[in-house]
């Protein structure tokens, strides 16, 4: 969760995104305490972005706009992945770094739920991984796309769709 999408300042402001801050935190406390693998993913454009064709211009390289949130900041160890596109695999090392530390389910939060958090859902799921999508952790900027996020993690790539407070940290 990044400023440029939480902040109402922000370049590309998701309205409700700041309502989904609560129970991602209380979700990375338990996945702490419990000492999963957590990953952040961060857009990370260079000023000349081909997505800028498609959005106004947010989350430029060491802009404020695309540091992550104060609420959700990563703690030492924990691994930022930086991308350049909606899909957090998309020629990054994500894949990878998954696999050396033997991860099988991934939660995935955020926003915005029918844009990034469903590309890296599929992107994930398309590699072998169990999906896991707490439906207070995300927000898209209509009910239509919303739902259909929901929809498509469930349906098409065989996702869990529960609430935050229930998923489990179990070995």
């Amino acid at each position: 969760m990044q400023k440029d999408f939480v902040y109402p300042d922000g370049k590309l402001y998701v309205p409700g995104s700041e309502k989904i801050i609560p129970p991602i935190k209380a979700l990375l406390d338990r996945a702490r305490a419990s000492r999963v693998t957590i990953v952040y993913t961060q857009d990370w454009h260079p000023e000349n972005s081909p997505e800028f064709k498609i959005w106004p211009q947010h989350c430029v390289m060491g802009s404020q706009g695309a540091e992550i949130v104060d609420e959700l900041k990563p703690q030492p160890g924990e691994l930022i992945i930086r991308k350049e596109t909606y899909d957090a695999f998309y020629r990054t090392e994500l894949e990878e770094r998954l696999r050396e530390v033997n991860v099988e389910n991934m939660i995935v939060t955020g926003v915005v739920a029918n844009i990034c958090v469903l590309h890296t859902a599929g992107s994930a799921a398309l590699r072998g991984l169990k999906i896991v999508l707490p439906v207070d952790c995300t927000v898209a900027l209509n009910d239509f796309d919303y739902r259909l996020t929901l929809r498509q993690v469930s349906f098409l790539y065989k996702g869990t769709i529960t609430r935050s407070d229930l998923i489990s940290f179990e070995k």
